[in-house]
């Protein structure tokens, strides 16, 4: 996929990448599609739709929230997004990639290592049961996980500490979220290119 092809799509998402780092998103996206041939990683296979659908939507986040640098979880990572993806718009945070599940973790670990990303860690483990390993937290973000209660509940907690929570949710889910105590929501922000993904950012409060 050339770099013309990946700065086009990336400017719908009002992002800029150096070339350096349109470098990363091939280098990732080529092992992403090696590695998904025997672990499920994404159910998408077209490197076009791969890089609108997780890249872009990823990164798009680093174009709408203000950070440039912190310390940011991903939990339940999977194949990198959005916390790999946000690591290469925004090198100058440190990461953390939660994957419970071996294969993806060893994956992560992979693209981890290719990309030289020596601040960046893969953690295999269930998010709940980590704590001082991580905290505190500036970020925390998750684009594929249900239970939003019990995992901002867990971001919360004065063991993680999470200033600030970005979700990548459906439009029915924000309802339930607001509805969870101890954070201050700001306005949906609607995903280009789609009707019912929107990106949800939550302030820690209290």
């Amino acid at each position: 996929m050339s770099g013309d092809v990946i700065n086009q799509a990336l400017r719908e998402f009002q992002v800029q990448l150096t070339p350096e780092q349109v470098t990363c998103v091939q280098r990732y996206t080529a092992i992403l599609l090696a590695w998904n041939e025997k672990v499920n990683l994404t159910a998408i296979r077209d490197p076009l739709e791969v890089l609108y659908r997780h890249f872009c939507e990823s990164m798009y986040a680093a174009a709408v929230v203000p950070f440039q640098a912190g310390r940011l979880a991903d939990v339940g990572s999977g194949g990198g997004f959005p916390g790999l993806a946000l690591k290469i718009a925004r090198p100058e945070l440190q990461g953390f990639l939660i994957e419970s599940n071996f294969k993806k973790a060893t994956f992560l670990a992979e693209v981890v290592r290719e990309l030289g990303f020596t601040d960046t860690r893969v953690l295999v483990s269930q998010y709940e049961e980590l704590g001082e390993e991580i905290a505190p937290l500036d970020f925390v973000c998750s684009r594929a996980l249900g239970e939003f209660g019990k995992f901002l509940g867990w971001a919360h907690s004065e063991r993680v500490a999470a200033g600030q929570a970005i979700l990548w949710v459906g439009g029915r889910d924000i309802d339930e979220i607001k509805k969870v105590g101890g954070w201050l929501w700001k306005d949906p922000i609607s995903i280009p290119r789609s009707l019912q993904r929107f990106l949800l950012v939550g302030d820690r409060q209290g």
